[in-house]
């Protein structure tokens, strides 16, 4: 596999190896060890299955305790996903990344604790599949307005998002809590 920093260095972008023929692929979506030679370290302690529609525009979403590194890729679909540094100490706060992420590039992106993450589904469907470093904890989770205009986020909307009740009522970025 090819690991790649993003513009925010702990963001990496990882492309598997892929080996298909007429018959279809196959690719390993984690494997440990060669994870660890690639400076993921983290121990998983639960997968998330994400099925959402076109326009749907889930974020930006983390926890304040118990935050969570994301290990993600898309297993159908195509998204538009962002990543957004919310540590005061890093040289990075406040600071977002996008990617395009695809079934079809089979890319996979690594989000380290201290980030907020949202994606945007660009196709008809698209179904995220990813592996956090701690559990889910509804009480700690925060999110912030994917439309700050602070953050202005180049979202590559074609209508206004559909959104759930929490992304439409979220924090502004000077208010959101933040890591330390």
């Amino acid at each position: 596999m090819k690991v790649e920093p993003s513009i925010l260095p702990e963001v990496l972008v990882i492309t598997p190896t892929v080996y298909g023929d007429e018959r279809g692929f196959f690719f390993e979506s984690w494997n440990e060890h060669s994870f660890a030679q690639a400076g993921i370290r983290d121990r998983f302690v639960q997968d998330n299955h994400s099925r959402s529609a076109r326009g749907v525009l889930r974020g930006l979403h983390y926890q304040i305790r118990q935050p969570q590194g994301k290990l993600l890729r898309v297993a159908a679909g195509e998204i538009f996903d962002v990543a957004l540094d919310l540590r005061k100490s890093s040289a990075s706060f406040g600071r977002w990344v996008s990617f395009r992420l695809s079934a079809q590039s089979k890319q996979m992106l690594w989000i380290p604790p201290g980030f907020a993450h949202a994606f945007l589904v660009l196709s008809e469907f698209a179904d995220v599949l990813y592996k956090a470093t701690d559990y889910y904890a509804p009480a700690e989770e925060r999110t912030i307005a994917w439309d700050d205009p602070d953050l202005a986020i180049d979202w590559p909307l074609e209508h206004a998002p559909l959104l759930s009740g929490k992304d439409t009522h979220g924090t502004r970025f000077r208010d959101a809590e933040m890591y330390p």
